[in-house]
């Protein structure tokens, strides 16, 4: 059995060659690579997580309202013979489900779309020769040849390296491209320092290399990346628990219900098979059928509204958790910033500018007559092998980064270049950390330009540029503490020299007694929006925290940039991923630093994962913001995961719940205010629909108690909850929500949907429309003596218009009664309308009217159903101003 190779890049390469069982110079024989794909599998970590249409249809059966409402219908079917009862519960369940269906359908199938990618090919050696593969059949062992351009297929140690410089962000979160070497490292180097590794999933920006295959699969770091994603359980969202569990409680109270009818029918000697009867009617009023509809239609709408801005919900409940949302965990790379270097910080002898990226051309106009910036931008430009086409520049990104700048500026680099062209040239490598090129200067003279690391240019110099005059470079101390300051400012820093000479020289002399000039520092720029979006969120009382495997420094000064930090304190509290020590538990201090911190660098994939989870175990709901391979246990663990759809890896939007299309992470302030809406319009219709249910229920038994004709019979029952609750509560759902909605705090993750007040409101409205209708229906009876027909159709239109009525009382307390959020919502009236619509048209239907048992009432026992009907929203309205409801 070939045995798994530990700590490669701690090997001496002989040694790990031998181990593999290869050959340097001739790779794998061919029959050996067909016996190690069967030892070791194919070199593939993709899941087959593709999920039937069938199983997202039978998903949205579990539900528990659902389910005790295909029990009644089940009940109704098998001991009453009232047919349209059953028809409209089953009618309630296939609107629901289907509505549910298509919508997740939608969502899943846009994500398979994106994630559609093709086989990579790879240039591998066997056989002592040159094969080109499909990346899945690479086995340990095997010569690989990588060139620019490439992604790496398989974890690899490097062999030879010509100039190599590999990105590494989607693995460790580090923003600059990585310069490889082949040196054997120590067993304790981290992740990120492997300098002698290549790893899968990466890409090659620069050079050429020679590497053996070391790990595949899930062996290979991005797999256990991947695997450990895999052994995460997908989170429920919290709607999903605060509905089930607002279910449940509704199916004991209905279950109390039907025990207490039941046993009451039996001791008063009612038959069987009436009491059944009755008790299905009270539990189908217990149970709000439109609840499942209304939250599944406004998570819908929400659902189809973020599309539209390039918003892919995957599932509908992830867009109220995220108005639940009081902690956003980002990654830096491409999430806060960019994604590309930019030239942040120009030092000359006598001069430091910083953030130049914000100076306009009119500032450098000023500059363009010094010496020592003119140098700067001719080594820039003339040392430098970036590749301009019509549309794009390719080459490194610092390198693009100086081309871009000085194109800004004006400079003409293509005439330039003419002018000074190329003669000779010592490209950049990881041993020098410095580029030499010489290029002539007319007929007869040559300029020398270098740049490169500081601490490598730094003893060729003998002269340092000061205005228009060279002199004795004789503070070079003093350069290095520049050096380090702006490098802990987490930029990335080059030095640039040159000199002038009137013979050409020897190529071992170029870099020879040159002229300095000064340092440029680079910065992965943060995005110009992203400033604005955080102060949105820090209004809305959410914390948004960086997670990076970047540097301190950079994560620091981007922290910085962005306004992460709230006061000055916070920004030396950057916490390095040494100190997150979980697996030996965090004391209290500890804690509270986690707790208050705003930035963690140099974090692993694994400590992302658990800082998450130490958030979500402290009462947070948490949102995790990724795009990289190392963000994906964290996106899994999270309360809802989003992705990048653009730059994001296809594993990481898999383990997402929310994908960004356009890769906007100012995209999210609308999802959030969405969410938050939906969860308050929630609440709202909760409150509507189980208020009027109450109203129903207690109608009835007091009806009962009091010996009085019913006020309702069982199919008028089903007839209000179908049409006088749903249309009213769904225009609720169609609210733009409160103005101040972005300025208040996050809901506490454990709060319920109906809290303490929600349930004294739903009382009080609900026992408001019971008074109306017993009371008219009392009235009816003992004052005007009408028969139990007519009393039972006054007290079924009372109902009607109390409950209509009833959507008037929940806007927010403390707001005017015609200036609120409903009274401006023309849904609602809509709605209302409709509802009387409805209600009147099942009169003139005969066979409805039959079915409901509707009469034709005089003109004076409609006005007194009106007088009752307004009398339930007064009441309602006189305990609400003074304090008895939300």
């Amino acid at each position: 059995m070939p045995e798994i190779i530990a700590h490669p890049f701690a090997l001496d390469l002989k040694t790990l060659v031998k181990r593999l069982k290869s050959s340097i110079d001739k790779g794998l024989t061919q029959e050996n690579a067909g016996f190690l794909i069967n030892e070791f599998g194919k070199n593939d970590i993709t899941v087959s997580n593709k999920k039937p249409t069938w199983h997202i249809l039978l998903d949205q059966f579990i539900d528990p309202i659902i389910l005790i409402l295909s029990l009644a219908a089940l009940f109704t079917f098998l001991f009453t013979d009232d047919w349209p009862e059953c028809i409209a519960i089953l009618a309630v369940i296939f609107i629901t489900i289907i509505i549910g269906f298509v919508m997740e359908l939608k969502g899943i199938r846009s994500l398979e779309a994106l994630q559609k990618m093709a086989s990579t090919d790879c240039n591998v050696l066997r056989d002592g020769k040159i094969k080109t593969i499909k990346s899945t059949f690479l086995v340990p062992g095997d010569i690989i040849l990588i060139e620019k351009g490439d992604v790496i297929t398989a974890d690899a140690r490097l062999i030879t390296s010509d100039n190599l410089l590999i990105k590494e962000a989607s693995l460790t979160g580090e923003s600059n491209a990585i310069q490889k070497e082949i040196k054997r490292l120590p067993k304790n180097t981290i992740l990120p320092e492997r300098t002698n590794m290549l790893f899968k999933g990466t890409s090659m920006v620069q050079g050429s290399a020679k590497a053996i295959v070391v790990h595949t699969g899930f062996e290979t770091q991005l797999g256990k990346i991947q695997k450990m994603g895999l052994d995460i359980d997908e989170q429920r969202t919290p709607l999903e628990k605060k509905l089930n569990a607002l279910s449940k409680w509704l199916i004991w109270l209905t279950l109390i219900f039907a025990i207490l009818i039941i046993l009451t029918g039996y001791l008063r000697g009612i038959a069987l098979l009436i009491i059944l009867k009755t008790a299905i009617a009270l539990a189908v009023a217990a149970i709000p059928e439109g609840l499942p509809i209304v939250a599944t239609i406004a998570l819908a709408r929400g659902m189809l509204k973020l599309s539209k801005r390039q918003v892919i919900i995957k599932k509908m409940e992830a867009v109220e958790t995220l108005g639940a949302t009081n902690i956003i965990c980002t990654d830096k790379t491409g999430t806060l910033t960019e994604d590309k270097m930019q030239v942040h910080t120009l030092a000359f002898e006598d001069e430091t500018i910083s953030a130049v990226h914000n100076k306009n051309n009119l500032y450098f106009d000023n500059l363009r007559d010094q010496y020592a910036f003119n140098k700067m931008m001719m080594v820039s430009i003339l040392c430098n092998n970036v590749h301009v086409d019509s549309e794009q520049m390719r080459g490194d990104s610092v390198e693009v980064a100086l081309i871009q700048f000085a194109e800004k500026l004006k400079f003409d680099i293509k005439s330039i270049k003419e002018k000074y062209p190329e003669a000779m040239e010592i490209p950049f490598d990881a041993q020098r950390k410095l580029m030499v090129t010489l290029n002539k200067n007319g007929n007869k003279r040559f300029n020398v330009f270098v740049k490169g690391a500081f601490e490598s240019i730094l003893p060729y110099c003998d002269k340092i540029l000061l205005g228009n005059e060279q002199k004795k470079f004789e503070n070079k101390e003093a350069w290095f503490h520049r050096v380090d300051k702006l490098a802990s400012q987490g930029l990335r820093v080059l030095a640039f020299a040159y000199k002038d000479l009137a013979v050409k020289p020897k190529k071992e002399a170029l870099s020879s007694k040159l002229t300095f000039v000064g340092i440029i520092g680079f910065l992965d720029a943060a995005r110009d929006d992203i400033k604005a979006t955080i102060q949105v969120y820090k209004n809305a009382g959410i914390k948004v925290v960086m997670m990076t495997g970047d540097h301190a420094g950079t994560a620091r000064k981007i922290a910085e940039d962005v306004g992460l930090f709230t006061n000055h304190l916070e920004t030396n509290g950057v916490i390095h991923g040494r100190d997150l020590k979980f697996e030996e538990g965090l004391d209290a201090n500890m804690k509270e630093k986690v707790l208050n911190a705003a930035v963690f660098a140099r974090v692993s994939p694994e400590q992302k994962l658990k800082l998450v989870q130490f958030y979500q175990e402290n009462a947070n709901t948490v949102s995790m913001f990724g795009d990289g391979i190392n963000d994906i246990p964290a996106l899994r663990k999270a309360d809802i995961g989003i992705a990048m759809g653009i730059r994001g890896t296809q594993a990481a939007r898999e383990a997402a719940d929310i994908i960004l299309k356009n890769d906007k992470f100012t995209a999210m302030e609308l999802a959030i205010k969405q969410g938050r809406a939906i969860f308050d319009h929630i609440r709202q219709f909760v409150v509507y629909l189980l208020s009027c249910n109450l109203a129903e229920v207690v109608s009835v038994g007091i009806a009962a108690l009091l010996a009085l004709p019913a006020p309702l019979l069982p199919l008028q029952i089903l007839f209000l909850n179908l049409v006088t609750d749903i249309f009213p509560a769904l225009a609720l759902g169609m609210g733009k929500g409160e103005v101040d909605i972005m300025k208040r705090a996050p809901r506490k993750p454990n709060e319920p949907i109906m809290t303490p007040q929600l349930w004294s409101s739903t009382i009080v409205y609900g026992l408001c429309i019971t008074a109306a209708v017993v009371g008219i229906t009392a009235y009816a009876h003992f004052t005007l003596q009408l028969s139990p027909i007519k009393i039972n159709n006054m007290a079924f239109y009372t109902l009607v218009l109390a409950q209509l009525f009833n959507v008037l009382n929940m806007a927010k307390n403390k707001v005017a009664f015609f200036n609120n959020e409903v009274i401006k919502n023309p849904w609602v009236w809509g709605s209302i309308a409709i509802s009387l619509v409805i209600t009147a048209g099942a009169y003139r239907i005969p066979a409805i009217a039959e079915a409901l048992f509707l009469t034709s009432l005089s003109w004076d026992q409609l006005g007194w159903v009106l007088v009752f009907a307004f009398g339930s929203l007064a009441l309602a309205q006189i305990i609400k101003r003074n304090g008895g409801t939300f």
